[in-house]
């Protein structure tokens, strides 16, 4: 396996090296997946499962749908374009990209021959002068009918060619990085030395329609130090905003060109609009390009975006995106449940910025919020059995012969199967997500068992953290430098922690909470420091010292600003970074008629055989009965049962909800009425 580092020396003589051009960067840095090695309770079986499981099917059906056939058919020149969308060779780079990451957490020599075999039949595919397109390249003469007749003609709105770039860019950088190997690397350079030639000022302009292009290009410039690639990335984000095409005075989002995020310049940006995906991917770039070029105008954009979404765009779950229609992020506020969306690939392109944001910042905000997507809105998106998937992630179903806004059960696959091959590349790169570093600052972001070797100083210093998180608020490090050595620890305390649900005022507790964190070094308690939500543990580290870090684990109601008209007199549940839900089958067949009083007292219990392990969430509550036949009404106390946000849906199909009344009054007795009705019938 190959650590960043060794990247530039490893492609010396055969690509362009870094050079003191590269005057700027992220002022943190990510500590590499390759140097992050798990042993955890929660994290290791997902992973293990997703490459046991999620890859291989992902693998399978690639083939099954002929997807694999698409790139057979492009390298003879002949035959008809096999699947539905142009996007449809993206499934194969991100499949592969997972299995390379999962490559550095279970060596396999078959799943690598397998790559391998994927990785001929792709440059197969490839066009002598680096393109790469199957559905052109198999028939140019009758491409798809989203690619348009020459090159690049719907790059703005519909055939996806620089989202195809962008996938196969990142899926080569990861390949590269966990097997040494630069056969899939080399494909994606000779396509980015197209692209670099084709667009730029003074040649071909355009904002791709669908933005992944830009940060992989800064990938490939990471590897190579090619100042191509950055100011090709740069160039794509400032074409936004350009297109005179569009008509401004039209609300409609694909009419006025926010659908793309194109109706303004990225200078002018200060909302998040439009698709919630590929606007998370515009959002993951600008910092990706502020970072690396030093532009502050680019940063004072994207961090106003950012305070947009998580002030008033942000599902309690952490997921983004809350309109059906387009898939898009609504208007200040507008989170309905019954319809609310929040795509998979939404909540992975949310983690992805988030961790740039952080880099940026060096605030603890942004690793709390992608602590609420990846616990909740994130891994909801695949079921328990790792080949089972939601596009969509819904905050409420009620009566499946009533309401049909949302999924109610997770599909083994989609004609559009972005969400699947997205989590697969995303879970096994968790350990590049854990641990960072600045000059003598050590920062523990996640809190997953296993081990990590870092140069501090140029000193050796391994650091193994040991917990049952996200069950237990009890955490411990310990800290092995190969001789005493001097550096700051800066623990995460979580904003759920300090009594902030979120770091806006969207979401906040509905009661403070008087417990504390504790922290304690080599047995004693310590007085410590706090900044930017991280404890500062600064001393001289010996062998085996040993931090131990205790959360407290309440169980927490969560209300909603009240502009969020659908959360308004309801309350959400909340155990660390755990959103929870009630579910049919542990309520009596019910959901949409459980109330919560501010009062409720909850037990929390931990079950070994319920949904592969959980903390569940028991207490006696009111729930609202109606005898339709008697037009009677009553209320009945009951048990209620909260299981986590994620593990719902793994058990058939029926009623489910993350927001409950908090007074009878608030439930929508004519509904409750109508349901009883038409279930009866």
């Amino acid at each position: 396996m190959l650590h960043s580092k060794f990247l530039l020396a490893a492609l010396a003589g055969t690509l362009t090296t870094a050079t003191a051009q590269q005057r700027t960067d992220y002022p943190i840095q990510a500590v590499n997946f390759t140097k992050v090695k798990l042993a955890d309770n929660f994290w290791l079986p997902r992973l293990k499962t997703n490459t046991d499981v999620t890859i291989p099917a992902s693998f399978e059906r690639c083939e099954a749908t002929n997807r694999v056939k698409n790139f057979e058919m492009a390298a003879a020149k002949s035959g008809k374009f096999a699947t539905t969308f142009p996007f449809d060779d993206t499934d194969i780079y991100k499949t592969i990209e997972g299995a390379s990451y999962s490559l550095s957490l279970y060596p396999d020599k078959k799943l690598e021959s397998y790559i391998d075999a994927l990785i001929e039949k792709v440059g197969k595919a490839q066009e002598p002068d680096g393109y790469l397109y199957t559905a052109r390249t198999i028939d140019p003469a009758h491409p798809h009918a989203w690619a348009g007749n020459a090159r690049w003609e719907k790059e703005r709105e519909l055939s996806h060619e620089l989202y195809n770039s962008g996938h196969l860019y990142e899926s080569a950088v990861a390949h590269y990085e966990a097997t040494g190997k630069k056969n899939l690397l080399n494909i994606a350079l000779k396509n980015a030395d197209l692209v670099c030639l084709v667009f730029g000022p003074g040649k071909r302009s355009v904002a791709p329609g669908h933005e992944i292009v830009e940060m992989g290009l800064v990938k490939l410039y990471r590897v190579t130090g090619k100042p191509e690639y950055l100011s090709t990335a740069k160039f794509f984000l400032e074409q936004r905003g350009k297109y005179t095409g569009y008509d401004p005075k039209s609300k409609d989002p694909w009419k006025n060109g926010s659908y793309w995020q194109d109706d303004k310049s990225v200078y002018e940006q200060k909302e998040a609009v439009g698709h919630a995906v590929r606007a998370e991917y515009l959002y993951s770039a600008m910092a990706d390009v502020a970072a690396l070029t030093g532009d502050k105008r680019m940063l004072a954009s994207v961090d106003s975006i950012w305070n947009n979404v998580v002030s008033k765009k942000l599902y309690v779950t952490g997921g983004t995106g809350a309109v059906p229609g387009g898939e898009r992020f609504g208007g200040n506020y507008e989170l309905p449940n019954t319809t609310a969306y929040n795509e998979t690939c939404a909540s992975v392109a949310n983690v992805y910025w988030n961790q740039r944001m952080f880099q940026l910042h060096g605030d603890s905000k942004y690793i709390d919020v992608l602590e609420k997507v990846l616990y909740n809105g994130l891994i909801s998106g695949v079921g328990l059995d790792g080949k089972s998937f939601f596009y969509s992630n819904a905050m409420q179903i009620k009566n499946s012969a009533v309401f049909k806004e949302s999924e109610p059960a997770r599909a083994g696959w989609f004609e559009c199967s972005c969400c699947p091959t997205n989590l697969a590349r995303l879970f096994p790169s968790l350990p590049g997500y854990v641990y960072a570093q600045k000059d003598n600052d050590v920062f523990v972001n996640l809190f997953i068992n296993g081990s990590t070797d870092l140069n501090v100083r140029k000193q050796p210093v391994r650091i193994t953290q040991q917990n049952n998180y996200p069950w237990n608020g009890d955490l411990k490090f310990t800290v092995d430098p190969k001789a005493a050595a001097d550096f700051n620890l800066l623990v995460r305390l979580p904003g759920w922690a300090r009594n902030e649900a979120l770091p806006s005022d969207l979401y906040t507790f509905a009661a403070p909470s008087s417990q504390q964190v504790s922290i304690k070094v080599n047995g004693k308690p310590l007085t410590y420091t706090v900044k930017n939500g991280y404890a500062v543990l600064a001393r001289k580290w010996r062998k085996n010292d040993v931090v131990e870090v205790a959360l407290p684990m309440e169980v927490r109601q969560v209300v909603a600003n009240p502009n969020v008209r659908d959360d308004a007199g309801k309350v959400a549940l909340q155990r660390g970074p755990l959103m929870y839900c009630a579910e049919w089958t542990d309520n009596a067949g019910k959901t949409s008629n459980i109330i919560v009083p501010a009062s409720t007292s909850f037990t929390a219990a931990f079950k070994p055989d319920v949904l592969n392990g959980i903390i569940e969430l028991t207490a006696t509550v009111p729930v609202v009965k109606v005898d339709a036949a008697n037009n009677a009404i009553s209320t009945v106390q009951q048990t209620l049962t909260a299981i986590p946000y994620y593990a719902w849906a793994n058990r058939g199909k029926g009623e489910m909800t993350v927001w409950f009344p908090s007074k009878i009054t608030d439930v929508d007795l004519l509904t409750q009425k109508i349901e009883e009705k038409i279930v009866a019938k």
